[in-house]
């Protein structure tokens, strides 16, 4: 295998460092999603978003040498990872105008189950593109590198969302925590797949 080499090694590093990161991501947006569902409905929504990653990533992987040539594909699933942001966003608002109405007496509906599907089907869009841009530039020459990839994004995806929405169910604050770091990532998407267009136009 061509893992066991200097430069397989090396790559694998680097493929691990950027999972670690990008599967954090990933599982914020999940768990994000998920916290304002019934205890069952989350599992099933978290269970949703990480099979969707899944198979985009599979998907994507093997296209990987294409998807790396397209211009602008940065950029779009950064524009679309910030619309994701900015619904959560509002949603995060909505979600204390309710416990306001709740506390007053008042019936507030939940987020349901498809509203939390779509928005992590959605969010796994870009991100799975994001991570497989990223895990397939560090694997380059490395196809088994970029499965054993794929496979640790995946796990430590499960792992995470599920703490995650745990935790945003107990406290709320974390949620805007966890906003402002699926901002950030849309944002640097937004940034690089602009230095990519207008470095493409410039040549």
């Amino acid at each position: 295998m061509d893992i066991f080499t200097a430069a397989g090694l090396t790559a694998l590093l680097q493929v691990i460092a950027i999972d670690l990161v990008l599967a954090g991501d990933n599982a914020v947006v999940i768990g994000l999603a998920a916290a304002g569902l019934e205890a069952t409905q989350r599992r099933k929504a978290i269970l949703v978003g990480i099979l969707a990653a899944t198979v985009l990533r599979i998907l994507f992987a093997s296209v990987a040498v294409y998807l790396l040539a397209i211009v602008g594909l940065l950029l779009a699933g950064g524009l679309l990872l910030l619309w994701v942001c900015w619904k959560m966003w509002r949603e995060l608002r909505a979600g204390h105008g309710e416990e306001h109405a709740s506390e007053a007496g008042a019936s507030a509906p939940r987020k349901t189950f498809f509203q939390a599907a779509t928005q992590i089907v959605i969010a796994d869009v870009s991100m799975s593109l994001d991570n497989v841009l990223a895990v397939a530039g560090a694997a380059r020459e490395h196809p088994s590198v970029l499965v054993l990839g794929l496979g640790l994004s995946i796990a430590l995806m499960g792992i995470a969302a599920n703490l995650i929405a745990r935790l945003l169910n107990k406290h709320r604050w974390i949620a805007y925590v966890g906003l402002l770091i699926i901002l950030y990532v849309s944002l640097e998407m937004i940034y690089r797949g602009y230095l990519e267009v207008t470095h493409y136009i410039a040549a």
